[in-house]
């Protein structure tokens, strides 16, 4: 079994490695955090088959803080390694803020210098990871990152203050670096000619395009609507945001339209996958009985039974089909345009059905006409 030491554990990035390394039933982590000791730290150095050395500080009450925090601690697991005379593989996350020149980019600097050093002068394998702004679930916020800020406070009901707009951010994943970590591990990533590792994939974006996006998502639980998310970085976008709400507030309702024939709630819309809905139908009670020249359907019933009708508009021989279906064996029906269609509760109990249509509705030409079966 591999062992596998992980400093800074419990920071943002080191949870979201240890979750997936955790599942490995191959690996043996050890965790080193602030309230370790130096002794536990040589320990584990020694036990050691890779180290991931995450820990550092970003938000200090003093600058000394960074050297202490960000150089020494490297400086400390270094000098560890030479007395025990070991070359084990060493992987430690720096910024691209290593090249300015300020307290934090300097600690980070000297932190690079030294695993570099050691590397070159015992043959062994280091990999320093100069991350841009890294975002993604567990991140604090109001701390370092603009994105956990953003999302926190737009969750929680709370203003979000936008100095410069059309600021500019590079940013990576946190699954999309605990990926290219892991293939560290695995000895399968080669540092560039610069001695630096980079993620591969990054994104770009402004502070307003994310407050935009997160606004967006925040307000699809009330219209219903979803943003657009084909592409990968929406995708984590949305992801991350959800892992800031309240924890009273995940769920919201919905609004439903009842009458005689019992409840209809819409569920979700998007503008490139239209909307589904749902409804509940009492017995005997039929809904439909009417056509679309474009809009497309597809129903399916969950609970209960139902004969679903169709009949083609135009069709002199008025012939009607039927399928029976039931919540007993989920069959999807597809509704094709053209054809007359209804949906009538043949059961004793409520029918629940799904329905979705590939277009939200437009009132003004709903493509919707009625006539009966």
């Amino acid at each position: 079994m591999k062992t596998v030491l992980i400093t800074g554990a419990s920071g943002f990035i080191g949870q979201n490695l240890c979750a997936t390394l955790e599942r490995d039933g191959n690996l043996s982590i050890l965790k080193f955090n602030i309230e370790n000791t130096e002794q536990e730290l040589r320990e584990y150095v020694e036990r050691a088959d890779f180290i991931f050395h995450l820990a550092g500080v970003n938000r200090p009450e003093t600058e000394v803080e960074f050297i202490e925090g960000n150089t020494n601690l490297t400086q400390t697991i270094v000098r560890l390694l030479r007395e025990s005379k070991k070359t084990t593989p060493l992987l430690i996350t720096s910024s691209i803020q290593a090249e300015l020149d300020n307290p934090y980019g300097r600690s980070k600097h000297a932190a690079e210098a030294l695993v570099i050093d050691w590397a070159k002068e015992t043959k062994a394998d280091a990999y320093v990871y100069r991350l841009p702004n890294v975002f993604g679930k567990w991140c604090r916020p109001n701390y370092n990152s603009v994105v956990a800020t953003f999302c926190y406070n737009i969750a929680n009901g709370l203003p979000v203050a936008v100095n410069d707009p059309n600021h500019e951010m590079t940013l990576v994943y946190i699954d999309e670096v605990v990926a290219d970590f892991t293939r560290a591990m695995e000895g399968k990533v080669q540092p560039h000619e610069d001695s630096f590792c980079y993620i591969p994939q990054t994104y770009k974006a402004t502070l307003q395009e994310i407050k935009e996006s997160l606004e967006a998502f925040n307000e699809s639980r009330i219209s219903l609507v979803m943003p657009n998310l084909e592409s990968n970085f929406s995708k984590y976008l949305y992801a991350t945001f959800t892992s800031y709400f309240a924890t009273d507030g995940f769920s919201y309702p919905l609004k439903t339209n009842t009458d005689d024939r019992g409840w209809l709630a819409e569920f979700i819309k998007s503008k490139q996958f239209g909307q589904v809905f749902v409804s509940k139908t009492k017995p005997g009670i039929s809904r439909g009985n009417h056509w679309h020249h474009t809009k497309i359907e597809k129903f399916l019933v969950v609970d209960g039974q139902a004969d679903v009708c169709f009949r083609k508009v135009g069709d002199s021989s008025d012939k009607v089909l039927t399928y029976s279906v039931s919540g007993d064996k989920l069959t999807v029906l597809d509704i094709p345009v053209g054809y007359v269609h209804s949906i009538k509760n043949t059961g004793s109990t409520d029918l629940t059905t799904i329905f979705w249509a590939d277009e939200i509705l437009d009132t003004s030409r709903p493509d919707t006409y009625y006539e009966e079966v």
